[in-house]
C-alpha cells in the first residue's frame, strides 16, 4: 500500500510497503530503493539512494519510523552534495492521512488487443448508463410482484434501497465518489463507487452500514406494527431482517465477508485470532440454541474460509485495523447480527405463519 508521497527535486517520491516489512521507494515512478520482507520487521528503516540534478550527483537518505497498529509514520529526507547536508522534508502521517489519500493508478505497459480490457470497458459503460437503473428497478419490481404482491414488492424494494443508501452514506463519509444504487432482480441491490478505499476501517464501516440501516428500518417497522397492528409492517420487519442477516454472512462478496475478513486480516497475534474464533463459535452455538440451524452452519463455513486466508494478511494493500478498531468492528458486527435475529425471533412467536417463515428458513 502507499505509505508516503512527497515532492523531491520537483518530482514525486513515493513509498509503498506492507506489514511484512517489504518497502519500495519510487522517484518519478522509477525504483530507487527496496527492502525485502522479513520474519521480524523493524519499526525503523533507512533508504539510501542517488539522484541526478543536472550534472550533479546527490546522495539521498530517507529515514522512517513506522508503526502499523495503531498506524504512525514519521519521516525525514536529507540530501547531500558531498559538501553540505540539507534537510529537504520531514513530517508525520496517521491513519486519517491514509484514509484521505488518493491512489493514482500505476503506469501500465501498452498491450495488444485485450478482450479482458474490452470487456472491462463495456462493463464500465454498462454500469454508467442511467437507463439501466430504471430497467433494473422495473425488473426487480416485476420479479418481486410475481413472488409476492405489488404492495409488498414496492415495500421490499424500498427496503433494499434503504440498505444500499446506508452504503452510499458511508462512502460519502470518507469523501468517496458514488455512482448510485442498482437494483438486481432476485439478487438485491448494489451501491457503486469510482474511488478505491485505503484502510480496513473504511471497508468495515462501508460494509456494515447497509445491514445497520436495515436493522434500524426493521426496528422502525416493528414499532409501527406494534402501534397500529398492521401486519404489512410486521412482514416488512421480518423479511427485511432476514435479507440483511444473510448479507452479514461471512462469505465474500457479502457485507459480512468484508467485515470479518477485515477483522481477521488485521489481527497480528495468535491470541487475537483465538478471540475471533471464540466469537464465531459463540455465534454458532447461539444459532443452534435458538433453532437457527442454517445460520449457524453458514456462519461456521464462512468463518473457516476467512481463517484460512488469515496467513495472507501481510500482503494486503489496505491499512489494517488497530486493536480498538478490531474490538469496535467485532462488537458492531455481532450486535447487528443479534438485533436482526431478535426481530425475526420475536415476530415468529406471534403465531402468524407468514411471520414465522423467516424463522423456519433459518431453522431448515
Amino acid at each position: 500500500m502507499q505509505l508516503l508521497k512527497i515532492d523531491c527535486l520537483g518530482r514525486e517520491l513515493r513509498l509503498e510497503g506492507s506489514m511484512a516489512g517489504w518497502q519500495a521507494l519510487y522517484w518519478d515512478n522509477q525504483l530507487v530503493s527496496q527492502h525485502d520482507a522479513s520474519a521480524d520487521p523493524s519499526s525503523s528503516s533507512l533508504h539510501s539512494f542517488q539522484l541526478k540534478a543536472g550534472e550533479q550527483e546527490l546522495n539521498c537518505v530517507l529515514q522512517l519510523e513506522l508503526t502499523w497498529q495503531p498506524f504512525a509514520l514519521s519521516y525525514s529526507l536529507q540530501l547531500s552534495d558531498g559538501l553540505r547536508d540539507e534537510l529537504l522534508s520531514q513530517g508525520e502521517r496517521s491513519e486519517k492521512d491514509i484514509e484521505a489519500q488518493v491512489i493514482e493508478p500505476r503506469p501500465k505497459q501498452p498491450n495488444k488487443v485485450s478482450w479482458l480490457g474490452i470487456g472491462s470497458l463495456g462493463l464500465k459503460l454498462f454500469k454508467s448508463a442511467k437507463v439501466l437503473k430504471v430497467l433494473f428497478a422495473a425488473g426487480s419490481l416485476a420479479a418481486y410482484t410475481w413472488l409476492f404482491s405489488i404492495q409488498f414488492a414496492i415495500a421490499l424494494i424500498l427496503c433494499l434501497v434503504f440498505h444500499e443508501y446506508g452504503h452510499i452514506r458511508a462512502m460519502k463519509r470518507f469523501g468517496l465518489k458514488t455512482k448510485g444504487i442498482y437494483l438486481i432482480p432476485f439478487v438485491g441491490g448494489l451501491a457503486l463507487s469510482d474511488d478505491r478505499i485505503n484502510t480496513r476501517w473504511q471497508d468495515v464501516y462501508i460494509s456494515i452500514m447497509g445491514p445497520f440501516f436495515g436493522l434500524l428500518l426493521s426496528c422502525a417497522c416493528f414499532v409501527v406494527y406494534w402501534l397500529t397492528d398492521i401486519e404489512l409492517f410486521a412482514g416488512l420487519a421480518a423479511f427485511n431482517a432476514l435479507l440483511n442477516l444473510f448479507n452479514l454472512l461471512p462469505v465474500l462478496p457479502l457485507d459480512g465477508g468484508h467485515i470479518l475478513k477485515s477483522i481477521a486480516f488485521s489481527v497480528n497475534s495468535v491470541i487475537g485470532l483465538v478471540c475471533c474464533a471464540l466469537g464465531v463459535i459463540a455465534g454458532v452455538v447461539l444459532s443452534y440454541y435458538f433453532n437457527m440451524t442454517l445460520l449457524g452452519f453458514l456462519l461456521a463455513i464462512g468463518s473457516i474460509e476467512i481463517v484460512f486466508e488469515w496467513k495472507r494478511r501481510h500482503i494486503s494493500d489496505l491499512l489494517p485495523l488497530d486493536r480498538y478498531g478490531q474490538i469496535v468492528s467485532a462488537l458492531w458486527y455481532f450486535s447487528t447480527v443479534g438485533g436482526l435475529c431478535t426481530v425475526i425471533w420475536v415476530l415468529a412467536q406471534s403465531g402468524n405463519e407468514a411471520l414465522a417463515l423467516p424463522m423456519k428458513i433459518l431453522g431448515s
